[in-house]
């Protein structure tokens, strides 16, 4: 897996995936730009590979009024970009009758607008040189919802809509598009996913505690970019879920309703 020279833009690495990210596109010979909102954070991963050239850009993918001159200033770092990495999200950890509506807005607004407003205004340069790949996180909740993740499991959903819609419309243009679907990665997502309220829910999951490590993560889904994957299922046995739903959607019913 050889990204030499590649310019790969990387959204939310300031920990956790994404700075695992940072670190395998870094090891594979690319220039990354890392975006985040805590500058320190990202300060901090530079610092760790200090022979890599790593650009800081910091933003918010809740404030969209600044995103299209945020994509612009990472344009103009190196001239173009190669990848454009989007896996800054935020998740959630509440049953749907106790989510209050602000709640289910703020995800859609980080986990899918943010992204859609990157693209577009990423988009007219790579269409310009009929080059470029627009990697997406999603989740094995953007293939089947699951309790406690209504809106999340929106959130993932309306990004296979849109960005298997984009693939085929700019195909010809020699730009590929991939959705890594995870399961259980050994992050802070679950410390920081919101519940019903909108505060955090500070405290781990037991699956996310036992999930795959970031490093093992970032490895498969370079891979998956390397090849040109449209489309990218990690994780362990819940990966499974995907099957069940596709082949015997009333088991997978079942089984679902009674994980907590």
């Amino acid at each position: 897996m050889d990204f030499s020279g590649k310019i790969v833009w990387i959204t939310g690495a300031s920990s956790g995936a994404g700075e695992a990210l940072v670190y395998a596109f870094a090891n594979a010979g690319a220039r990354i730009i890392v975006s985040a909102r805590r500058e320190a954070e990202l300060l901090r991963v530079k610092q760790t590979i200090p022979n890599a050239d790593v650009r800081i850009l910091t933003l918010d993918l809740e404030k969209h009024d600044e995103l299209p001159a945020k994509a612009a200033e990472a344009l103009a770092m190196f001239g173009y970009i190669d990848i454009l990495y989007h896996n800054g999200g935020v998740s959630q950890r509440s049953l749907a009758k106790d989510t209050v509506i602000e709640v289910d807005k703020r995800l859609m607004n980080i986990n899918y607008f943010g992204a859609v407003i990157l693209t577009k205004a990423v988009l007219p340069a790579m269409l310009a040189r009929k080059s470029g790949h627009i990697v997406v996180m999603s989740s094995l909740t953007g293939k089947f919802g699951t309790p406690l993740r209504s809106a999340y499991a929106a959130s993932k959903h309306a990004l296979h809509g849109f960005f298997d819609s984009l693939r085929a419309e700019i195909h010809d243009d020699s730009i590929k598009v991939t959705l890594i679907c995870s399961g259980y990665i050994r992050t802070y997502i679950a410390m920081n996913a919101v519940v019903g309220d909108g505060s955090a829910q500070q405290a781990n999951d037991p699956g996310i505690q036992n999930g795959m490590l970031p490093e093992v993560f970032a490895k498969k889904a370079l891979s998956a970019i390397f090849k040109h994957k449209n489309e990218l299922t990690i994780g362990g046995k819940e990966r499974f879920g995907v099957y069940l739903k596709r082949f015997v959607p009333n088991v997978f019913a079942k089984i679902i309703r009674k994980q907590n």
